[in-house]
């Protein structure tokens, strides 16, 4: 595991000055704009946006359809790493992540969603948590997901998956039989407007959690739509109050149960 992480660091030589940077520009951890400072690492066939210091406990990321090439999520992965954890976003989507523009009109998103239904992500995740455990030599797992990523942080943290807790923002597609099968404690941040997740599903998604009979939360943030975890306008102070207070709900949420 040192020697991977020597190696890592020699990728990264001016990590600590870029969160330094991050630190003054932002006031927080939370980096919005600004440069990524993690690495991207190959392991079996699947990349792995790799950010944050050795620590006993990984967090494993899962974005939205926008994929790790998307700054946003590179970004959060970043803050996370700065938060003190070890962070690994994997691409799930092998390159060919959804367009920022989902109305265009040469994107099929019925099509996306088919071709990275759940028989083709799981074992992209085991592969995931395979790199964490074997090539990082961290056993102590969390999953963080958003939107796309919010359902397979509920499909980790069941039977097998050797994953802790889970946080999930503005989780889509959701079935009541991926919470039902959770095993460990989940915190979800909703949207006050989210087609994905409307109010009357958001309460089936409460009446499930308290079925489980497992340690939850669920916050909804006033002012915000489908994606401010990610991709919040940063403008608008609600919406960054939001995208922010996510963020720290999660960190809590793993330095908690972890």
């Amino acid at each position: 595991m040192k020697q991977f992480f020597s190696l890592l660091y020699l990728c990264m030589p001016l990590v600590s000055q870029a969160c330094a940077a991050s630190h003054a520009s932002n006031g927080s951890i939370v980096a919005h704009t600004g440069e990524p400072i993690g690495k991207e690492i190959k392991f079996g066939n699947t990349t792995f946006y790799v950010t944050g210091k050795e620590s006993n406990t990984a967090v494993l990321y899962l974005t939205d359809v926008f994929g790790i090439q998307l700054a946003e999520n590179k970004l959060l992965a970043d803050s996370f790493g700065r938060a003190g954890y070890l962070t690994i976003a994997p691409d799930m989507f092998n390159g060919k992540p959804a367009p920022v523009d989902l109305i265009d009109p040469g994107f099929n998103m019925t099509g996306f969603l088919y071709q990275n239904r759940p028989e083709v992500i799981d074992p992209i995740l085991k592969s995931s948590v395979d790199f964490i455990r074997e090539k990082l030599s961290v056993d102590n797992i969390v999953a963080t997901g958003y939107c796309f990523g919010g359902r397979y942080a509920f499909r980790l943290l069941s039977e097998g998956h050797h994953v802790r807790a889970a946080f999930a923002a503005h989780p889509s597609l959701l079935e009541d039989e991926e919470i039902a099968s959770i095993i460990g404690p989940v915190s979800v941040a909703a949207a006050e407007t989210d087609d994905a997740m409307p109010v009357g599903r958001r309460h089936e998604i409460e009446d499930q959690l308290l079925k489980t009979g497992q340690t939850y939360s669920v916050s909804l943030y006033s002012g915000t739509m489908h994606g401010f975890g990610v991709r919040a306008n940063v403008s608008d102070p609600e919406q960054k109050f939001a995208k922010e207070a996510a963020f720290f709900q999660a960190v809590r949420w793993f330095d908690t149960w972890a």
